[in-house]
Parts: structure tokens; C-alpha cells; sequence
């Protein structure tokens, strides 16, 4: 099924890009102008894009959706499996261009990058259509509002990361909207967008803003995440948040900073900001998209070594995740996160007669890697401040827990050092900011009271020293189809995901482990 690498001429919106932001359509004045804090250039070019993107679906968007789907990727093929109704992309509002910029949905979270993204996806788009794009909209998808639009080097980082600007209001703010006041002040150490020193879009702006970039979340396999598991944030001990509409404890697990508690409370946001809308959504329209949303599954479901992955392992291939059991904590040597691999596994005495077989043979001793290799765990907030020690000794199935899915079902953010210094990994295109914890706030567990951070993530909704570099786990699923990885774009490769844990915990893998942990993580 060849596939070009391009993109919906419809575009869509960055939904789960963690889309709590000033909303860009508020006016702004500026030498007696009122101006909309958005770019003109994407404000004069959105009936055209509008206009042009509702008569084509462009390559990657299916003409018409079916039940199950594959997609081309270059570790083989991604599978897409919808349950229920199929929808219309004519005319679904997960594909319709109804936001004012041209976006839609589906600009990112398109269903061939395993519904959320990809670089060579991104960067095929700009190369067919530059600036024109949706995709490349001024208030999130270039480095800052304020540049000129027109130059690639304003969206170096989408381009480069795969990361949307995520704008903050400063201080934070409650679910009512007040201000709360926060444990720290922040200060800009570094800003190479310019964003957040910028007049307009700044820290000392009329409306101050923090601006971090984030990558857009997969849409994708929710029934395993939206419910949670607990009452309570058990790295907090604190309730967990409620949906303000039902009053049912939500899981906290949708975005990277856990600020929106349901589906529906982030789509408004959305609506909002990535996607510039003055009316938002309406209720028919979110009835919709959430109902999509919750029926959508992906899972890598070929791969070009190990061949089919719809008749080998339980946990492989998108029928697995369509009719998987949700709800089950897999860090059990009777169940696995992923169950286990014991059809790739060699017969005691035997060695693999073919490359196939070999490449399974890597994966099996992939997952036993994952669910048995244990290492020393230390100074993680939001694990080792939490009762069991620092260090713990544990494997990566312990966090990653979800059978199916991989991600973490105890809820709520930890700091693993992707975002903070001095383990982040160096990012000079990427803003610094100095974190000081006031005398009357507790200082953070490993860090004290002075930290910094390319993004602070959760302590920008709770104001907390400790929630610094606080970011919520993701699943594993479909991870072929959606490089790069980590919040902010840092790992290019699954490789470098590895590596990253690798020199974090001084794990000590062989090159042959690495390897066989690498092909264990693609064919999820």
C-alpha cells in the first residue's frame, strides 16, 4: 500500500499538544492597533486554505475510513482499527477544516502516524506547501507568532522536533480561572524563538505567557486511558481531578502536563487556541469527535523483519488492541504488560535458521528485557520521594504497567530528567528557565531550590517547586509510526529513547540489548 508523504490539504488542529494556552484571537494592542495574536499572514491566507482544503482529502487520509486500515512506515505498517460506525471524512468534524486557521483534528493526529504526528510527515508538508499549511500556523506552529512567517528557520522546531509552542498563562491559573500563586518565580535564562522575552506573546507582556513546546499526543487507544484505576494520585496521595460535567475521577493521563480532565474540557481548549476558533465547538460537534476519539486503535501491524504481527505474539497487532482487556496492571509475572513472546522464542538447543527468525528471537529477548531486566531507579520525583526508596531497584515494566498499552497506570506526572538539568539531554534551540523556590515553599526532593529546566511541565498549571519537569507518561503503542519522541522531540529514533534511559540510570546495557529493546518497542 504505497503511501507519498504528504499531508490533508484539510489540516487540523494540535489537540493533544497540551493546548491549555491564551487563547490567539484575544485582541491585543500595540501602538494604538488592535491586532489579533495571531499572524496575519495565517489570517489572510485562511479562506484560501479553507476554501482549497474542503474540495480534496490529501494523501495519508483515507477517502473513505473503513474498519481496519494500514498505513506504510519505515519499519513496515501500522494498523488502524475502528470499532462501530464508520464516519464520513468528507464531512466529521475530526477531519473538517472548521478551524479558523484551516485546521482540522486530523492536521495532527493523522491516523498513518498512529494519530499523531510525524517529522517526516511534518517536514513533507512544508516542503509541498511551506508556510501555506495549516500544519504551520503562526501561533503554535512556528517558534514564535512574531517572526516572519514566510522563513522556514520560524518553524525550525516543528520542523526540527516536531514540537508546537504550548503558551502558559502567568502565574497559573485554577479550573475557575483564578490566578494561583505560585512556590517559585521563573526567569528566562535562554530564548532562542525570542518568544518568551517577546513584547507580545512574553513573560512581560500585558498577558504574560510562558511559551514550551511540546509534541502532539496520540489519539488513539483511550478506552486504556481516560478511566482511572484509582481515586487517588498515588505519587501525591492527592483525589484525582473530577470531570466537572459527570463528577467521576478522571485519570490525569490525557496531556503531558495533566491539565485538562476529559476529552471534551480539551477539545474546547483546543478549539480555542490551536485551533483559533471565536466560538469554539459546538455540542453536537464534540459529541462527535469524542465518540470518534474513544473508538480509534493503533498498533504496528506489520513489520518488514519479523513479517506479520497479527498471528505471533498476543500483545502485537491492532486486533490486540481493539479487543484487549483494558484495566489490567500487566507487572505480574502471571499476565506482562505484554504478555509473553514464547512463539519467538527458540526451542532450548536451537538457534534461528533465517533472518526472520532471528530479528523474532531479538524482539523476544526484547520483552524480556522490559518486564526482567532490573536496575536501580533513583531521584525520580513522583517514585522514589514516594515510599519505596531511592534507589529502588525495579524494571521498566514497573512504570510502564498497562497491559496493552505500556503506560503508567498509577496516574500522575513524574521528573525523569527528560526536561531538567542537568540530565535533560543539551537542547541550545530549546528555552532555559530558572526555577527559584520561594523560603515558604518545600524545595524539590532532588533538585533544591534552584532548577532548570527547557520546561518545568506540570509546575506550570500547579505552581509547585515540586511538579518541576513533571510530565506525564505516554503509551507505547504504534511508536514506529510517530518519531520523534520524548515531550519535547529529543529522541529522533526509538535508539535514542533507549540510550537516554540507558545513561539516566546507568543501566549498563550491551549493544546487543539495546538492540533487542529497540526492536521490541517498534513492533508494539
Amino acid at each position: 500500500m504505497a503511501r507519498e508523504r504528504g499531508f490533508l490539504n484539510m489540516a487540523g488542529k494540535a489537540r493533544n499538544a497540551d493546548s491549555a494556552q491564551p487563547a490567539p484571537a484575544a485582541r491585543r494592542r500595540r501602538g494604538g492597533t488592535i491586532l489579533l495574536a495571531g499572524s496575519m499572514l495565517a489570517a489572510s491566507l485562511c479562506a484560501a486554505a479553507v476554501a482549497a482544503s474542503a474540495l480534496a482529502l490529501g494523501p495519508g487520509i483515507p477517502a473513505q475510513w473503513k474498519p481496519l486500515m494500514e498505513f506504510p512506515n519505515a519499519q513496515g505498517r501500522l494498523g488502524v482499527a475502528t470499532t462501530g460506525a464508520m464516519v464520513d471524512v468528507k464531512t466529521h468534524p475530526f477531519f473538517a477544516p472548521i478551524g479558523a486557521n484551516g485546521r482540522a483534528c486530523a492536521t495532527c493526529h493523522n491516523p498513518a502516524d498512529a494519530m499523531s504526528v510525524s517529522l517526516p510527515t511534518i517536514r513533507a508538508e512544508w516542503a509541498a506547501r511551506g508556510a501555506r499549511s495549516p500544519l504551520f500556523a503562526a501561533y503554535d506552529g512556528s517558534n514564535c507568532p512574531s517572526l516572519p512567517q514566510e522563513k522556514e528557520s520560524s518553524h525550525s522546531l516543528l520542523l526540527e522536533r516536531g514540537v508546537f509552542r504550548i503558551a502558559r498563562l502567568w502565574p497559573p491559573r485554577d479550573v475557575a480561572g483564578k490566578p494561583i500563586e505560585p512556590e517559585f518565580n521563573i526567569k528566562v535564562m535562554s530564548d532562542p524563538t525570542g518568544c518568551n522575552l517577546d513584547g507580545t506573546y512574553g513573560l512581560n507582556s500585558a498577558d504574560p505567557q510562558i511559551s514550551v513546546f511540546r509534541r502532539p499526543r496520540m489519539v488513539a487507544n483511550l478506552r486504556y486511558i481516560l478511566v482511572p484505576f484509582h481515586e487517588n494520585n498515588t505519587k501525591t496521595m492527592a483525589p484525582l481531578d473530577r470531570d466537572p460535567e459527570t463528577g467521576e475521577h478522571v485519570s490525569m493521563s490525557i496531556m503531558s502536563d495533566a491539565r485538562n480532565p476529559s476529552l471534551r474540557h480539551q477539545m474546547r481548549e483546543a478549539s480555542w487556541t490551536h485551533m483559533e476558533m471565536t466560538q469554539g465547538l459546538s455540542e453536537r460537534q464534540m459529541q462527535e469527535i469524542e465518540d470518534f476519539e474513544k473508538r480509534v486503535y493503533v498498533a504496528q501491524n506489520y513489520s518488514r523483519e519479523a513479517g506479520s504481527l497479527l498471528n505471533g505474539p498476543k500483545a502485537l497487532g491492532v486486533l490486540a488492541m481493539r479487543d484487549g482487556k483494558h484495566h489490567v496492571n500487566g507487572n505480574d509475572r502471571d499476565t506482562g504488560v505484554f504478555f509473553t513472546f514464547e512463539e519467538w522464542t527458540p526451542k532450548p538447543g536451537t538457534q534461528p535458521r533465517t533472518e526472520q527468525e532471528a530479528f523474532r528471537a531479538s524482539v523476544a529477548r526484547g520483552n524480556d528485557i522490559f518486564f526482567n531486566r532490573a536496575f536501580w531507579i533513583n531521584e525520580v520525583v513522583g517514585m522514589n520521594n514516594i515510599r519505596v526508596g531511592n534507589p529502588y531497584k525495579q524494571t521498566c515494566a514497573f512504570c510502564h504497567n498497562t497491559q496493552m498499552t505500556g503506560h503508567d497506570d498509577v496516574p500522575g506526572w513524574m521528573d525523569l530528567g527528560t526536561q531538567n538539568f542537568p540530565l535533560a539531554t543539551p537542547a541550545p534551540d530549546l528555552p532555559v528557565f530558572e526555577i527559584t523556590c520561594k523560603p515558604t515553599a518545600a524545595p524539590h526532593p532532588y533538585l533544591g531550590r534552584r532548577i532548570y529546566t527547557n520546561d518545568p511541565g506540570r509546575a506550570l498549571v500547579s505552581g509547585k517547586c515540586i511538579d518541576v519537569g513533571g510530565i506525564v507518561m505516554q503509551q507505547f503503542r504504534g511508536m514506529a509510526a510517530r518519531a520523534p519522541y520524548l515531550s519535547n522531540g529529543a529522541a529522533k529514533t526509538i535508539r535514542e529513547v533507549v540510550d537516554f534511559y540507558d545513561r539516566r540510570f546507568n543501566i549498563g546495557f550491551t549493544e546487543q540489548e539495546k538492540v533487542d529493546l529497540t526492536n521490541f518497542l517498534g513492533v508494539l
